[in-house]
């Protein structure tokens, strides 16, 4: 009788171990928000885009303000287009703001950072964000340091 309590209890320990586990995977990668995409659609065009996502945040000084539910091209700009699902609550967004594709670390995963602006109007659903910085791609600016260093353009100029 000892022995089958003993093994119920080491297996229930296992089973909430597991659960736990479970929860802990769904919270770190936002699983619960999966089929969440209330709220408006706003776009906006990048000249570059770099490691950007679908699903990735949108952010408004640090607030997670929405997600990025779309990435595509447009076929006339060659520019790429990104469309963000922005939280109903978050609806006075004005429609001068800003989009940035910033990067969380050094290394870390790229988001959309949103500036806001000053106009009395807002974003609505179909709306674009006009102002746009594309991302900042690591690899770009390794290049220029290293053409200015071959050309020896990397001193500032002599003012006479």
């Amino acid at each position: 009788m000892k022995q089958k309590n003993l093994e119920l209890a080491v297996g229930l320990f296992v089973a909430l171990g597991l659960a736990a586990f479970f929860m802990l995977a769904i919270k770190v990668s936002d699983l619960s928000s999966l089929g969440n995409d209330e709220g408006y659609r706003v776009t906006a065009h990048f000249e570059n885009i770099g490691g950007l996502k679908a699903r990735a945040p949108v952010t408004l000084g640090g607030v997670r303000v929405g997600r990025v539910v779309g990435i595509g091209l447009d076929p006339q700009s060659y520019e790429a287009v990104v469309t963000m699902s922005i939280d109903p609550k978050y609806d006075r967004l004005p429609t001068d703001s800003s989009a940035s594709i910033l990067t969380s670390g050094l290394l870390g995963e790229q988001y959309v950072g949103l500036e806001p602006g000053g106009m009395d109007s807002y974003l609505k659903e179909g709306g674009t964000l006009k102002l746009t910085q594309s991302a900042l791609v690591l690899e770009k600016l390794i290049g220029r340091v290293f053409t200015n260093m071959a050309s020896g353009e990397s001193a500032p100029p002599k003012t006479p």
